[in-house]
């Protein structure tokens, strides 16, 4: 794969604020360059995030594997952790040298992991510490930057600290952020508790759009459908972001989004979008520079691109059962392909 800067299309800020209307969350092991490649088959306008890379990773682990992505993906968003001003703004010009449209902060996970680190979620707590981080990284390097929250964490009192949140990054110059309409608990829910059990309270982040009505607003969280999306964005907010829906059931989620939001075209068949990852995956498999790809690392994204479809449940299980296997190649593909039709016949 090459970077984007070999790519002959260029993307701004406009055109990314644009995409930003429809994104698709970052989301550890799951939005990898095979993801987001298999994504922009499905739409053509979305902006899609990395997962997290921290900035230690790439200032002092040297981590350039982990920025790697097809220029197709554009326009596509690299996520950094961190909460070292210096260090992030290092991060965040190696990330524009291999050619991401924009730079995000999370300020949203809630993972013990991340908390050990002091970055995440637990930046909450810490308005000024990382509005020095956005300015650092604003200063350092021509992508946008941008920056992924929650409403609060703990016994934040939401309503007060949201707006000081924001009025701290936006005078630091940041003029689009996510918003996780629910609270992290950094004490006793697990990261995956934290995503289903604090109530979605999307009316503060609509009170934080008339707030700061000149900051570029998504807002994420129990967005399951792209019908949704739509009131939302009809309702007055500038973005919605996606996560697991988009992730478990891409078909219904990506292929109606560049017409049902973007006034474009509805995406390829889901067949199609099969047949086009072909020689995507045959490229990986022969990627010398890895040793040879695993068709496992591309097919364990596709498992729900016929969800709700007959023969779904046939298509998962064949590539459950068979792309693991050594020497799996595109016939474990076609075998999945055929299981789904012999079952919807």
């Amino acid at each position: 794969m090459v970077a984007h800067q070999n790519s002959a299309r260029t993307f701004g800020k406009s055109d990314v604020t644009r995409a930003a209307r429809l994104s698709v969350a970052p989301m550890m092991d799951w939005t990898d360059r095979h993801c987001r490649y298999l994504h922009r088959l499905l739409s053509k306008e979305a902006l899609l995030y990395t997962e997290m890379v921290t900035s230690p990773a790439l200032v002092r682990g040297g981590a350039l594997h982990l920025l790697r992505f097809d220029p197709a993906e554009q326009p596509v968003a690299l996520q950094l952790g961190g909460s070292d001003p210096v260090e992030l703004a290092a991060a965040a010009v190696i990330g524009a040298q291999e050619g991401y449209s924009e730079i995000n902060l999370n300020c949203g996970c809630p993972s013990d992991r991340v908390q050990s680190g002091s970055f995440g979620a637990v930046l909450m707590e810490s308005p000024a510490l990382v509005a020095d981080c956005c300015r650092a990284m604003i200063a350092a390097q021509p992508a946008e930057v941008t920056v992924k929250c929650r409403i609060g964490v703990d016994d934040q009192n939401a309503p007060e600290t949201l707006p000081e949140f924001l009025s701290q990054v936006v005078a630091a110059g940041v003029e689009r952020v996510t918003i996780h309409a629910r609270k992290a608990w950094l004490q006793g829910l697990s990261p995956k508790e934290n995503r289903d059990i604090p109530p979605l309270d999307y009316d503060l982040v609509f009170e934080m759009k008339q707030l700061f009505p000149n900051l570029h607003i998504s807002i994420n969280g129990g967005v399951s459908t792209i019908e949704h999306a739509v009131e939302l964005l009809d309702a007055g907010i500038d973005g919605v972001m996606i996560g697991r829906a988009a992730y478990h059931n891409p078909t219904d989620i990506l292929q109606r989004a560049d017409a049902l939001i973007f006034g474009g075209d509805v995406g390829p068949d889901p067949l199609d979008v099969v047949l086009q990852m072909r020689p995507y995956i045959e490229a990986h498999m022969a990627d010398d520079s890895r040793g040879g790809g695993k068709l496992a690392h591309v097919t364990k994204h596709m498992m729900g691109l016929f969800a709700g479809r007959p023969g779904a449940r046939l298509w998962r299980r064949y590539l459950s059962e068979n792309g693991h296997r050594n020497g799996a190649g595109w016939s474990v593909v076609e075998g999945a392909l055929d299981a789904m039709n012999q079952s919807a016949a």
